[in-house]
């Protein structure tokens, strides 16, 4: 392969970010396809007051792919604690909202912003228009908005969006065609990686890509959405919303998380996702399971350099050592 190898990486919320700050450190062209259904804080203020695509995620994704002086990533990530209008909004999200002012277009927008901030790769919307992720319970009730489905209290059947007809950008289509690699997840299940593959042509090409699919399987369990979920679980879930079965790798972590942490997240309901691994092998899915884990603050994510380093190893390039460049 005599160019940088391309990866396209699907999702949202906060483990994309995560991710994304491991393999930017890679020989590799990076296409980050980013949920805009989001309707919660300042994201969903400026969404709602504009009409335009939900801010927040690609805020995040562009500050995790920047390239810039600390202190200008922290400006542009910087929330406003104060008691008029700006409370809660992020700074970034307001800088986005006037470039999508000034030129007319969100996407255009998010380009010009990639280029102030250095942004290592693309950073697409999964749609360039405002979108409303709504939700079914098993009990026929539908709860509409990202951020109150998961505190509906019932079981999730299936989630959709609103409008009916909803196109991704031609560019967006284009880099899951040529992408050598693709990435879903990490992230929340139904919150933040269905709304990108449920945008009807984004799923549809997904499935018929010839590049690898891998998906990263979270490493907790989430109330509201995935509650007593394994591994097997989340794939079936993302698989009866598509019309294909299409992931080829499964990433999941085997490390024992200590019983302290286990215990501060038992408060929010949430455990360790089991790894079925015959259950996952009967899917036909390739498994590898590692300990991808790192702390922060109580907090767990997903080890970024580890996560990164296993992605790179699918991809047919020889293995670098990129503490060494």
């Amino acid at each position: 392969m005599d160019r940088k190898p391309r990866i396209v990486i699907i999702g949202g919320g906060t483990g994309l970010p995560v991710l994304l700050r491991g393999i930017k450190k890679y020989p590799v062209d990076i296409t980050a396809i980013v949920t805009v259904a989001d309707d919660g804080g300042s994201s969903g203020r400026i969404r709602d007051e504009m009409d335009i695509p939900s801010p927040g995620d690609i805020r995040n994704v562009m500050a995790a792919l920047s390239d810039v002086e600390p202190l200008i990533e922290q400006m542009f990530q910087h929330r406003f604690k104060t008691s008029n209008e700006l409370a809660g909004h992020s700074l970034g999200n307001l800088i986005i909202a006037a470039l999508t002012s000034i030129t007319g277009d969100f996407v255009h927008a998010i380009q010009e912003m990639s280029k102030v901030l250095n942004v290592r790769g693309k950073v697409l919307p999964a749609a360039n228009q405002s979108v409303i992720l709504h939700a079914e319970m098993e009990d026929g009730t539908i709860v509409s908005g990202e951020s109150k489905i998961p505190f509906s209290g019932k079981k999730i059947k299936r989630v959709f969006l609103t409008p009916e007809v909803i196109h991704p950008l031609s560019e967006t289509i284009r880099a899951i065609r040529k992408a050598d690699l693709i990435v879903v997840g990490p992230g929340s299940l139904y919150t933040s990686i269905l709304p990108n593959l449920l945008v009807p042509e984004i799923g549809k090409e997904v499935c018929n890509a010839k590049a690898k699919k891998v998906y990263i399987c979270n490493l907790m369990t989430q109330a509201g959405e995935t509650l007593d979920f394994t591994a097997s679980d989340h794939v079936k879930a993302i698989y009866d919303h598509m019309d294909c079965s299409f992931i080829d790798t499964v990433l999941v972590n085997n490390e024992e998380i200590p019983a302290n942490i286990q215990e501060k997240y038992e408060e929010e309901l949430a455990k360790p996702v089991i790894y079925d691994v015959e259950r996952l092998l009967a899917l036909g899915i390739d498994v590898i399971y590692d300990k991808i884990i790192t702390y922060n603050d109580g907090v767990i994510r997903h080890d970024t350099e580890k996560v990164a380093k296993i992605l790179y190893s699918l991809i047919d390039q020889p293995l670098i050592n990129i503490d060494s460049k």
